[in-house]
């Protein structure tokens, strides 16, 4: 695995608490007064599946709101509220709304002196994919994310494959799922892709970030007949699925497969071996591996 990644891990244990080497500093966030529609489009614009909420002036950590707060709000889950009874299913009303309604408060965070192994612990243990990291002040320093993780400590795991660490019991979705529906699939099973499949074929796949971008397209605006949430949430996720996807095979060594997580900036593919569709595998598969070799 020509990645470092065992030398890497030696000295991160010389340096414990530093968990500022893994760590982005220079940390895009967002007040909490930002639209939900804005918040959408920083993460597309940026490719980030997440963004720390600060108080303006101070950049205190006041919450965060991730691409899957933002799939609840659009039918996943009790969100969904916000559209359908706070603005009585007027869509275009829902998404100028703060982000404050649907961001995820008391969020779990790490000190700057964190050692790695806590933080992935923490990290893991909750379920969740990043740990925005904040000074004795409460003020945000940096943030951390199971890639980061993932990429920088898989090389203690030299001889598995992806076979050996991926997931086989895939949940998958058809071209003709409304997208509400998608998005329930993702929301209650803390999913981030889908594969999509037609006559047990994959035919492509479906991320949180493509359904943003879908709500963040000014063609759909204007294709709407009206303003409700549920005529725009029945369209189907044939008009975002992505046909041309990465995949990889069951019996491609881990250091591989990292190197295409790297290369596309994606954070897993499908697995497919004699055109059959067998697993998937995440950066979070990896990291809980990293995990329970130690």
């Amino acid at each position: 695995m020509n990645r470092g990644s065992v030398e890497h891990e030696s000295k991160v244990a010389e340096n414990e608490g530093e968990i500022m080497t893994l760590a982005k500093k220079e940390v895009i966030s967002i007040p909490q007064t930002k639209t939900i529609k804005e918040a959408a489009e920083m993460m597309i614009e940026h490719e980030f599946r997440r963004l720390p909420v600060t108080q303006p002036g101070s950049n205190k950590l006041l919450g965060i709101v991730t691409a899957m707060d933002i799939l609840d709000f659009l039918g996943g889950g009790s969100k969904f509220d916000i559209i359908e009874k706070k603005h009585n299913d007027n869509f275009l009303a829902a998404i100028n709304d703060q982000v404050k309604e649907i961001m995820t408060r008391g969020v779990i965070s790490v000190g700057p002196k964190a050692t790695i192994r806590e933080s992935v612990t923490k990290m893991t243990e909750n379920g969740i994919g990043s740990l925005p990291i904040v000074d004795k002040e409460g003020k945000l320093v940096g943030i951390v994310t199971e890639r980061d993780f993932a990429l920088a400590l898989a090389g203690s795991l030299t001889n598995e494959t992806v076979g050996d660490l991926m997931i086989k019991d895939v949940i998958t979705t058809t071209c003709g799922t409304p997208i509400e529906s998608c998005s329930k699939i993702m929301v209650r099973n803390n999913l981030r892709r889908i594969p999509v499949v037609e006559e047990d074929k994959l035919v492509g796949i479906v991320t949180s970030t493509d359904i943003l971008r879908f709500f963040g397209d000014k063609e759909m605006f204007a294709s709407m007949t009206s303003n409700s949430g549920l005529d725009v949430l029945k369209r189907q996720i044939s008009d975002i699925v992505k046909p041309n996807i990465s995949v990889t095979e069951s019996y491609v060594k881990l250091g591989d497969l990292c190197d295409l997580l790297a290369e596309k900036n994606i954070g897993g593919v499908p697995v497919v071996d004699d055109n059959k569709l067998v697993g998937i595998i995440t950066e979070r598969d990896i990291l809980n591996a990293v995990l329970s070799k130690k």
